[in-house]
């Protein structure tokens, strides 16, 4: 047994329990929320060594039928996922309180104590031994995050976490949840595979069966953001930015996609999807969510919405990774969850401090803004470059991976989807920089009396940035779990 992995589950809990305590005493309240993150990412820290000796951690907290258990798990593929959360956590606590304070926004306790808790969620999603442990925290997350996405409590803020709340339960219990019950009655067991090659399945299973199967988890796990199933994600975009930046790049959506991955691999594997044709079709059916995602994206003047629908598009990468079945391509899938996850959360932190500091909203409005606050434009700059593809950011790995992965698998038109995606990122992100850089602000308006946002919003935009280029030129630490994975 290795208590570290429920060491890591109650960490959060504790910390919102700590917030919920101290609610009328903000200084101690947000160092709670501080201290607890930054406890969290040392114990996930403290797993590494052990897992990348090729040890699997296991701890079952009880059990309800013979293989139906709630049971935690870290081996390779838990930790990119715990990585990600444990780490964008501490960096988002310290936004969040310059961003919350900065405009004295109402109900901060209720905020940071549903920020721990959807960070509760996602570990435990990190850290599940099997489907129904991934269930149960799945849905955790979803209920967690009801209250920060309705956070302003306004008609627009309601209408939003209701199609938020509406998608994302209502699709785990039409197709996700018979499914479990289907797969437990097929096989015995929801427990994870050893290995992404395996799967749990008998030999003898019905072919259609498993098909239909798959599809269902495929859809029921909407947090993944494929279309037609998305439009909760631009719905949600009403929340305070510090939610936006939790959404799109430390729990929710990746919690959808990690969750499909996983299960595409430690549930189906990959020799059963390749004997029933169930990849190169998935790649394909992303790939509309890819494109046409990033054509909505290059329409949107709203900044929010734009990064909205860019994440829309850069989660199928990952999932399109995956569905190549080969080793490059799930390699480059795996990664992306921690590249993507890096840059969207810049980008996501650059648009509040945008709107704290000047209440602009909207790409048309960022004319020559960049002149006053560099930092900010400049760090934009640079987690672009990573949702582009281009090096040394991170994202430039995925791209290079998934490349080749397509090529192994030899699909040239994945190939093409790649390259016409990238031709488009482009084309929606850089006029950003190119306008708040370049561009003469209109009606002659002079930001002489704009400054960068304050500290404690500034340096986590910095360090976020920098880390999603130092992942780029130094992509080793995060790839070898990933190559673990694929063996």
């Amino acid at each position: 047994m290795d208590y570290s992995l429920i060491l890591a589950l109650l960490l959060p809990l504790g910390g919102t329990i700590g917030v919920l305590l101290n609610g009328n005493k903000p200084n101690v309240r947000e160092a709670i929320s501080s201290v607890t993150s930054l406890l969290l990412l040392v114990i996930v820290g403290g797993m590494v060594p052990s897992v990348l000796h090729g040890n699997v951690l296991k701890l079952e907290l009880f059990s309800l039928l013979p293989g139906v258990s709630v049971t935690l798990r870290a081996d390779a593929m838990s930790m990119i996922f715990a990585f990600v959360a444990s780490s964008l956590w501490t960096i988002a606590v310290f936004y969040s309180l310059g961003y919350m304070r900065s405009l004295n926004e109402h109900a901060q306790t209720r905020f940071n104590a549903s920020f721990a808790l959807a960070i509760f969620g996602a570990i435990g999603v990190a850290f599940s031994d099997n489907l129904f442990t991934m269930y149960l925290f799945y849905e955790i997350v979803s209920i967690c995050t009801y209250p920060l996405v309705a956070h302003h409590q306004d008609e627009e803020g309601y209408n939003g976490a209701r199609k938020y709340i509406v998608y994302l339960t209502g699709t785990a219990k039409l197709f996700l949840l018979p499914a479990i019950i289907l797969i437990y009655v097929l096989t015995g067991s929801l427990d994870f595979a050893s290995n992404c090659t395996t799967g749990i399945f008998p030999a003898e299973v019905n072919s259609t069966l498993v098909t239909m199967l798959y599809i269902f988890c495929l859809f029921g796990f909407a947090k993944n953001g494929i279309m037609p199933l998305h439009h909760w994600l631009p719905g949600a975009m009403v929340a305070p930015t510090p939610v936006s930046a939790l959404l799109h790049a430390v729990a929710v959506v990746k919690v959808g996609v990690f969750c499909t991955t996983r299960t595409m691999l430690y549930v189906f594997g990959t020799d059963l999807m390749s004997l029933l044709n169930l990849g190169i079709p998935t790649a394909w059916f992303v790939s509309f969510t890819i494109l046409v995602a990033s054509v909505i994206a290059l329409s949107k003047d709203n900044l929010k919405a734009r990064l909205a629908y860019s994440t829309v598009s850069q989660l199928s990468y990952i999932i399109l990774g995956v569905a190549l079945l080969t080793t490059p391509g799930i390699q480059g899938g795996l990664i992306h969850i921690v590249n993507h996850a890096f840059a969207k959360i810049t980008l996501f932190f650059c648009a509040g401090a945008i709107f704290v500091v000047t209440q602009k909203k909207l790409v048309s409005e960022l004319d020559g803004l960049g002149r006053a606050m560099p930092f900010t434009f400049g760090a934009f700059f640079l987690a672009s470059l990573t949702m582009i593809g281009v090096p040394p950011a991170a994202g430039f790995i995925t791209k290079w991976d998934l490349l080749i992965g397509a090529l192994d698998a030899n699909q040239i038109g994945i190939i093409l989807v790649l390259i016409t995606s990238t031709i488009l990122n482009a084309a929606y992100f850089l006029p950003i920089t190119y306008r708040a850089f370049f561009a003469k602000p209109a009606n002659g308006v002079i930001y002489d009396k704009v400054k960068e946002a304050p500290l404690a919003m500034l340096v986590p935009i910095v360090i976020a940035a920098a880390v999603s280029i130092i992942i780029g030129i130094y992509p080793n630490f995060m790839l070898q779990f990933a190559k673990a994975v694929t063996g």
